[in-house]
């Protein structure tokens, strides 16, 4: 009986993750060469879930402890073509546009450091991923000094002059 699923994507406080579909074997080759050539400082790693064939977590990177957390959600998500990527000291805003540019990757459904859940529709096929919830419903709107902060930490870590 199909349903959706929603699964909780496990990363550690202050990492940001990338969360996308994509069709080829060759991706995680592709999205570590994107990585460690865009941003050679960072410390992340990739995961993806092969949707034929001998379907296996493909993954690569270079800390073993966020490999390990990257396989473990895409076992949690079992959806094929999916790819996860968790970035250590590093946002993704900095690499997001040459992940897109890769010719494999179809879609991002999320970039962010915020709680991620995947939804996950399951069929007697597999599972896809069919949506995200990234983060928490607004509360308000900005006021003047809300902007103003919103200004000053965009200039603080880096983002505007």
């Amino acid at each position: 009986m199909p349903n959706i699923e929603e699964v909780k994507i496990d990363f550690p406080e202050g990492c940001n993750v990338i969360l996308g579909y994509s069709h080829f074997i060759k991706t995680v080759e592709d999205l570590y060469e994107i990585i460690v050539t865009t941003r050679p400082d960072a410390k992340f790693a990739i995961a993806f879930s092969e949707a034929s064939s001998e379907r296996l977590i493909r993954y690569d990177g270079n800390s073993k402890e966020l490999i390990d957390i990257a396989v473990g959600n895409m076992k949690k998500l079992s959806a094929g073509h999916t790819f996860l990527i968790i970035l250590e000291n590093v946002f993704p805003i900095s690499i997001l546009n040459q992940i897109k540019a890769c010719q494999e990757v179809g879609r991002i459904f999320a970039a962010t450091a915020n709680p991620l859940y995947a939804l996950v529709y399951r069929n007697k096929q597999g599972g896809g991923i069919v949506g995200v919830i990234d983060g928490m419903s607004p509360l308000g709107v900005e006021d003047n000094t809300a902007k103003e902060n919103r200004k000053d930490l965009l200039r603080k870590i880096g983002y505007k002059k």
